[in-house]
């Protein structure tokens, strides 16, 4: 009789240890979502993201993520920011994510940033308060709203030790990465990408959205551009790049033309093409992982280089098509932060 009253025990104790383990193991699953916050609700990319990081089919580096927080933010004196900030925040709060009135609160909130403001001219004081925490934090193109917010926001990143990156969406497309690495093109001699390249009154005319196609030039080219020049008309603009190495590479902006993008190869080998926007996925992806590892996908300097070379290109319009150094607007870039 005792034996059998030890079992019965023996088993309901061990009942309640296995009901406690799954509790535990729920709470630990639960600990490891990542918070998101989204500053900025002013572009299509914020109901994007919110929609694929909110996803609970989500799987692989995508799964463990949950926007929870965002703060509107929006600029008065840009239409496309002004008419559209409303509408998205409203997506946002029908998928469950709580607004607030200011980017500290929404620190307080999170564990990583998307800093998703169309307007380029607030990421370095958006970006402040997140850098300050230490809290993982990508910027969505453009970078900054000039080159020398471009260079403090790296400054304060790197002196506060916090991870970051900011890239277009274009970078990471799939056909576009194996153009990058084609055996059949080999290495890359040289290259020509085109992009949409509407201009907005309040950035330098390639940051609004001549950076995508920049961002294909890069991503074939790799750093090391060391002088730009610019040809600009109603319909178009074309800039060349001269690197280091002698190679060539070209950025056409289209605006009378399709708005469409794509990027051609010039390899040791042969020649490769791609052609077409490739959506959002690709880049979440990326952003997932370097949210879980700290580790951005883009060293620094390369973005800053990228961001160069467009000031140059707006450098070189003013001088009526002169070629201009990269490192002339560098340093100019710097001198102005340092009279700050």
């Amino acid at each position: 009789m005792m034996t059998h009253k030890l079992t019965r025990a023996l088993l309901i104790l061990s009942a309640l240890i296995c009901v406690h383990l799954r509790f535990q193991s729920s709470a630990v699953a639960e600990d490891k979502i990542i918070r998101i916050g989204i500053i900025g609700c002013d572009t299509s990319h914020v109901p994007a993201f919110t929609k694929m990081f909110n996803d609970p089919k989500a799987a692989g580096d995508m799964a463990g993520f949950k926007v929870v927080a965002a703060f509107p933010g929006g600029s008065q004196d840009i239409p496309s920011s002004k008419d559209r900030v409303g509408k998205f925040t409203d997506d946002l709060k029908a998928a469950g994510v709580e607004i607030v009135d200011s980017i500290p609160k929404l620190v307080e909130k999170v564990d990583v940033v998307l800093l998703e403001s169309v307007d380029g001219r607030p990421h370095l004081e958006q970006a402040r308060p997140v850098i300050e925490a230490k809290k993982p934090l990508f910027i969505d193109k453009p970078l900054a709203g000039s080159l020398a917010d471009a260079l403090a926001i790296a400054d304060l990143a790197k002196k506060n030790g916090t991870p970051w990156f900011s890239s277009s969406s274009i970078r990471f497309g799939p056909k576009l990465q194996a153009l990058k690495s084609d055996p059949k093109v080999g290495d890359i001699a040289g290259a020509e990408a085109w992009s949409p390249c509407p201009t907005e009154e309040h950035h330098p005319d390639l940051f609004w959205y001549g950076v995508h196609g920049v961002e294909a030039l890069y991503t074939l080219m790799g750093p090391g551009c060391v002088s730009v020049q610019r040809t600009k008309t109603e319909g178009a603009e074309l800039v060349v790049g001269v690197w280091k190495d002698g190679r060539i590479g070209t950025f056409r902006g289209l605006r009378d033309a399709k708005g469409d993008y794509g990027a051609i190869a010039f390899g040791k080998k042969g020649v490769g093409s791609q052609l077409g926007f490739e959506g959002y996925q690709p880049l979440a992806v990326v952003i997932a992982k370097f949210f879980k590892t700290g580790i951005a996908p883009i060293p620094p300097e390369e973005t800053l280089e990228l961001i160069a070379f467009m000031a140059a290109a707006d450098e070189s319009k003013a001088r009526g098509g002169a070629a201009v150094k990269i490192e002339e607007v560098v340093a100019s870039a710097k001198e102005r932060n340092a009279k700050r």
